[in-house]
């Protein structure tokens, strides 16, 4: 999972780090040779559904990150060309610099921006309790307490849910834990919203729903190298015409039927 939920406080320094950004230096040649080359090339995953995928597993690159990440293109004036790669290659693949900007869900973190640059962010998200439609027992992660939540073991969403006082039934996945509230064997899981609200959309399952989430959310943005602030700012700026016209808007109802993007 690319999303990580980060305390206020240190989104707040974040949020420093990234509008105190220097300059772009006089050798910062990030966003002239793209605009000379006529491309934007993009790191992603491309099996990273809903952000990052081919329709039907063999059809064209689609996605919420695609299609954002196309129409910054747009706005730049230069065409959008996808490089694909696995999760773990693609930081080096920016500073190897096969790529100019990652469009793959890539959460701001204090560490992330010591090494990178970033644009604005175009999706905000929380953690939250999925339960039956039905259920009226369970209104904040304090309500957990002594109850059953299903969790992958490995993520940060069983962490919140044991130091909320649930006992948790591992599984492996999203799919298994919201199967399990489905059928009554577990309370409640603990999960990103975005995974939840791709599931809704997907499925327009109107059996489940959110009884609380968490005060802090995660905000994912474009990474870009260390030296292209350049480009980092050129592709803020697209993102703050995006979102005023309402295009980012659209794409976030498309895939998640709700405004993610800011």
């Amino acid at each position: 999972m690319k999303l990580r939920l980060i305390p206020a406080a240190l989104l707040s320094v974040v949020a420093l780090a990234l509008t105190g950004c220097s300059a772009p230096s006089a050798t910062d040649e990030s966003l002239s040779s793209v605009l000379d080359s006529g491309t934007l090339t993009i790191g992603t995953e491309g099996t990273y559904r809903p952000f990052s995928f081919h329709e039907g597993g063999s059809g064209e690159l689609t996605g919420y990150d695609v299609e954002v990440a196309r129409a910054v293109a747009a706005e730049l004036g230069v065409d959008a060309a996808f490089e694909e790669t696995q999760w773990d290659a693609i930081f080096a693949g920016l500073t190897a610099g096969r790529w100019d900007m990652i469009a793959n869900q890539v959460s701001i973190t204090p560490e992330r921006v010591g090494s990178y640059e970033f644009s604005t962010p175009y999706t905000y998200s929380t953690g939250v309790i999925v339960v039956p439609a039905d259920n009226t027992s369970i209104t904040s992660f304090a309500s957990l307490k002594g109850l059953t939540t299903a969790q992958s073991l490995t993520s940060n969403w069983n962490t919140l849910a044991t130091e909320s006082g649930a006992t948790v039934e591992a599984v492996e996945g999203w799919a298994q834990s919201v199967t399990l509230v489905e059928q009554g064997r577990v309370d409640a899981t603990v999960n990103d919203k975005l995974t939840f609200l791709d599931y809704q959309k997907s499925t327009g399952a109107d059996n489940l729903k959110i009884a609380a989430e968490t005060t802090e959310r995660s905000e994912s943005a474009f990474a870009f190298a260390k030296d292209g602030t350049a480009l980092a700012e050129a592709v803020s700026d697209a993102l703050a015409t995006l979102t005023a016209d309402g295009t980012l808007a659209e794409l976030s109802g498309k895939y998640f039927g709700a405004d993610v993007s800011q």
